[in-house]
């Protein structure tokens, strides 16, 4: 009986963390980023302002994953981006922000988690790129993915302003 007694304050403790945090029943794996910036040979190159983010199925950001800015003037012109996410939220801006990047290929990867840090169920969403060049171009590239159980590739097409897009999924 007095073990009990000295257990019982423990156990409700235990319970009351683990019920705390939110945890997903089917938690999404990890998604590979292959991005490109092609080479362009025009007059004014300007390096190009990048937005990479993911938005669930209706359409409500979840995650940032990249933002490459010189300075704050031109980030409304990332207008998809700044419209949904941008303008709402100066930490996550300041959080994530890195320098624009000049032609080539880079990697990076979401890891299933929205801006909150909170493991997203697997499900469907939808990936989105948008890179504007000042004095340049505009584009805005998007995948819809549903996300369960099994690995998956997408490629996405270059544009004027994206070279090829790769997206490997690892659940």
């Amino acid at each position: 009986m007095n073990i009990i007694k000295w257990i019982q304050p423990y156990a409700i403790a235990f319970v009351c963390v683990v019920t705390s945090f939110k945890l997903a029943a089917n938690p999404l794996g990890k998604l590979d980023i292959e991005f490109e910036l092609p080479r362009l040979e025009v007059g004014m190159y300007a390096r190009p302002y990048v937005a990479v983010w993911i938005e669930d199925s209706q359409g409500k950001p979840v995650r940032t994953i990249a933002l490459w800015q010189k300075d704050d003037t031109w980030l409304k012109d990332i207008r998809r981006w700044w419209r949904q996410v941008g303008r709402y939220d100066r930490q996550l801006v300041d959080a994530i922000t890195s320098a624009t990047r000049p032609a080539g290929q880079y990697k990076m990867f979401w890891d299933g988690k929205n801006d909150q840090g909170e493991i997203l169920e697997q499900g469907n969403y939808v990936f989105f790129a948008e890179v504007v060049r000042e004095h340049g171009g505009r584009d805005v590239v998007r995948q819809v993915m549903s996300l369960t159980h099994s690995a998956q590739q997408f490629s996405l097409a270059a544009t004027y302003e994206t070279g090829v897009i790769r997206l490997h999924y690892q659940p």
